[in-house]
């Protein structure tokens, strides 16, 4: 039996989740942070290194995302995004009051070839082709994040709901799979109630609550993918039965219900970004590194052509012979479309684990940067708190890649770990499992050889 804690218990706790205050006080203080961001990318230096937008998008908020938000607290950047802010503000028309009436919107229907992560996977890997170009240029990095506001502010006018993540933000995507791993849930404490319970408050809303914006049922929710904890199914549930719980680490990697085709994808796509940054940017080929900062026309669409491949077809392509490896060596009846996508799910904690090893090689090496720039947000000469005169500090340059290599070990067995119980999903025995586990353990060891190789030269 599953052990988990209910965080809920605790009537304060509780009474913060309920409170109509609770999610737009922290969206408006983050859309503040936001908004500067852009003001500094569109009017400040252009040294990235002294440029807010740069600093705290690129290392402060990357680091607080992949190394403590998503493993710890799955979808919690969600409940606290500034971006769909303001299209869901204009849709409710007010911020913190429950307006009466449904929220305003023109009610067209999202395409239902296009209700699942496929156009996150790709605009994910639209932004990663460009990733060195808005790392390094603070004008760039503005337009994105003003372009991504946008387009949630017209889905927003367009469709009911927050459309813009569920279906299209390109962060949303990944953060959703990587919430599998998380040791946080928002789930029902009783399913049976919810299937008696016939008004379903959490779905059409209250007078003091909203319909839940990411079209979920808290009754059939057995996964983080897609639940923004919002909480509103929380402020409107009468019969206390949706709690926030503790629980195991990647708990969720293990429910077979859900597993699809564009989930796997995220994953292989994730894992050969986390790759491929790594070497683009800590490599040691600085060619690589010109071709991807846009040196010449040319050689970016050589850059781009090859990240496309690797991404959508090399490391698929290996993986698919490696379910197929998988399927023969355990003599397993799945066929081998559906094992290549339960199988994706094992990359999961040895792509988030990659990703935070990513981040330690800049965050601890170029960290130091927020300190002076939290004083002169905009490279002007301000010294707002006092602190633009601190110093650029490497923090702890001699443990970065001991917690790499120990990091990345960690991932590979937690990875192996999953494949055997995602095996073991699909075999009548132990030995059959083992066996079946062998060349998908085979893939992710060879996956970390190559990170370690990276990190250590």
């Amino acid at each position: 039996m599953l052990r988990r804690f209910e965080l809920t218990r605790s009537t304060w706790l509780t009474a913060i989740l309920k409170s109509r205050l609770f999610q737009p006080v922290l969206m408006l203080l983050t859309l503040f942070f936001f908004v500067v961001a852009i003001l500094a990318g569109l009017f400040g230096t252009p040294a990235g290194s002294h440029n807010f937008g740069i600093i705290f998008v690129w290392i402060v908020w990357w680091a607080l995302l992949i190394i403590v938000m998503v493993p710890f607290f799955g979808r919690m950047w969600c409940t606290v995004c500034p971006i769909p802010g303001p299209g869901e503000w204009l849709q409710r028309r007010g911020i913190i009051h429950r307006m009466p009436g449904r929220p305003r919107s023109l009610r067209w229907r999202w395409p239902r070839r296009l209700r699942n992560i496929w156009l996150q996977n790709f605009g994910f890997l639209a932004v990663a082709i460009f990733s060195t170009v808005i790392l390094t240029r603070p004008s760039v990095t503005a337009w994105l994040l003003l372009g991504m506001m946008f387009m949630g502010v017209v889905l927003s006018i367009l469709y009911e709901n927050r459309v813009f993540c569920r279906y299209v933000c390109p962060v949303g995507g990944f953060i959703g799979l990587y919430s599998l791993t998380s040791s946080t849930e928002l789930r029902v404490k009783d399913a049976q109630v919810c299937r008696e319970h016939t008004t379903k408050d959490c779905v059409v809303g209250t007078e003091r609550s909203y319909g839940c914006p990411w079209m979920v049922f808290p009754g059939n929710l057995e996964r983080n993918t897609y639940c923004g904890l919002c909480t509103e199914c929380l402020k409107a549930c009468p019969k206390d039965n949706v709690a926030v719980n503790l629980r195991p680490f990647g708990t969720d990697l293990l429910v077979a219900k859900g597993r699809s085709l564009d989930e796997a994808y995220k994953a292989l796509i994730m894992l050969a970004c986390a790759l491929l940054y790594s070497a683009v940017l800590l490599g040691p080929w600085g060619w690589v590194k010109d071709w991807a900062n846009l040196a010449t026309l040319p050689q970016w669409a050589a850059y781009a052509a090859g990240f496309l491949v690797l991404n959508l077809l090399v490391l698929p392509g290996l993986f698919w012979l490696t379910t197929a490896a998988a399927r023969k060596a355990g003599r397993l009846q799945a066929p081998v479309k559906r094992l290549f996508v339960d199988y994706a799910y094992s990359l999961v904690p040895l792509g988030l684990i990659g990703w935070i090893a990513f981040s330690f090689s800049f965050v601890f090496v170029n960290g130091s940067y927020a300190v002076s720039v939290l004083s002169d947000p905009f490279g002007w000469g301000w010294d707002l708190f006092g602190t633009r005169s601190v110093s650029w500090t490497p923090l702890l340059p001699g443990v970065v890649p001991v917690l790499q290599v120990g990091l990345l070990l960690v991932g590979l067995v937690f990875s192996m770990f999953i494949a055997y119980r995602i095996a073991r999903q699909h075999s009548q025995t132990d030995a059959q499992a083992w066996r079946s586990t062998l060349p998908v353990s085979g893939f992710l060891a060879g996956v970390t050889l190559v990170f370690l190789r990276l990190y250590l030269g």
